[in-house]
C-alpha cells in the first residue's frame, strides 16, 4: 500500500500567527483598529479593556511609558494579542490610559486660573504637578515629554505652557512674584523635583512638598540686585522619570 502524503509539511502558519506581535514591539495586529467606543463593546471585552487599562496604569506608573507590553499583559491577566486587538500600537494604549489625568490636569489649570489670589492658585497648581511627576511616571512622561503620535498631548501640553505663563503674568502684576521671575524658571523647579521620581512615594512627596516650599519662597521674595537672565527651556525639554526594568 503506498505510502499516504505528510499533511505536516505542507501546513501553512496561520493568519493569527502570521500578525502575533512582539511583546516589546507597538505595531499593529492584522488591521484591527483601536477602540474608538467602548460602549458599543460586549461587557467581557469591555471588562478586559479596562483590565488592560488599569493595569497600564499602574506599570506606566511604575516603569515608565516605554516598559514593555508584555508588563502590561501579564498584570491585565490577558494576552498580547488580546491587547493589541484593543489597541494596536503603544501611543494608543498610552493616549486612552492618561486620558482621565489629562482631563484633570485640565481643570487644575482652570481652578488655579478662576483662583482671585494668583500667587496660590500658581503655588497649588505647582503642588498639584509636582506630586503628580514624582508619583506617576508614566504621566509625567506623556505630559512632560513628546510622545509619537500623540498629538492631541502636544496640544494640552502646548496650551498649559500658554496658561501657566498667564498665571505667572498674573501674579507678578500682583506683587506675588519678583519683578525678574520667569516662566522657565517654573521648568528649572521640575528639573530638581524629577530627580525625586525614583524614591519611594511617601518619600518622595515630602521631599517635593519641601523643594517647592523653599523655591516658592525665593519667587516671591525681593532681593537686592538682579538674577542672571532666564535659560530659554520649555517644559517638552524635560528628561523622562527613571524607568525599572
Amino acid at each position: 500500500m503506498p505510502a499516504q502524503p505528510s499533511h505536516k509539511a505542507s501546513r501553512k502558519p496561520s493568519r493569527e500567527r502570521l500578525h502575533k506581535p512582539s511583546d516589546k514591539s507597538p505595531g499593529h495586529v492584522g488591521d484591527v483598529p483601536a477602540d474608538t467606543n467602548p460602549a458599543a463593546l460586549r461587557a467581557d471585552a469591555r471588562r478586559n479593556r479596562e483590565l488592560i487599562l488599569d493595569a497600564a496604569r499602574e506599570v506606566f506608573a511604575a516603569r515608565g511609558v516605554d516598559a514593555p507590553i508584555s508588563a502590561v499583559a501579564r498584570r491585565a491577566g490577558v494576552g498580547v494579542a488580546t491587547l493589541y486587538r484593543r489597541f494596536p500600537t503603544r501611543a494608543a494604549l498610552t493616549t486612552a490610559a492618561f486620558d482621565e489625568q489629562l482631563t484633570l490636569c485640565a481643570a487644575a489649570f482652570d481652578e488655579a486660573l478662576a483662583d482671585p489670589d494668583p500667587g496660590h492658585g500658581l503655588y497649588v497648581l505647582l503642588e498639584k504637578v509636582c506630586a503628580t511627576q514624582v508619583t506617576d511616571r508614566g504621566f509625567a512622561s506623556v505630559f512632560m515629554d513628546r510622545f509619537p503620535d500623540t498629538l492631541g498631548h502636544d496640544r494640552e501640553r502646548h496650551c498649559a505652557e500658554e496658561r501657566l505663563a498667564h498665571l505667572v503674568r498674573r501674579a507678578r502684576e500682583a506683587g506675588q512674584l519678583r519683578d525678574d521671575f520667569d516662566p522657565a524658571d517654573i521648568t528649572l523647579l521640575l528639573l530638581a523635583n524629577n530627580g525625586l521620581a525614583g524614591q519611594p512615594p511617601e518619600a518622595a512627596l515630602a521631599a517635593s512638598r519641601r523643594l517647592l516650599a523653599y523655591l516658592f519662597q525665593a519667587f516671591r521674595t525681593p532681593r537686592p540686585g538682579s538674577l542672571p537672565p532666564p535659560a530659554a527651556m520649555e517644559l517638552h525639554g524635560l528628561p523622562r522619570p527613571p524607568t525599572h526594568r
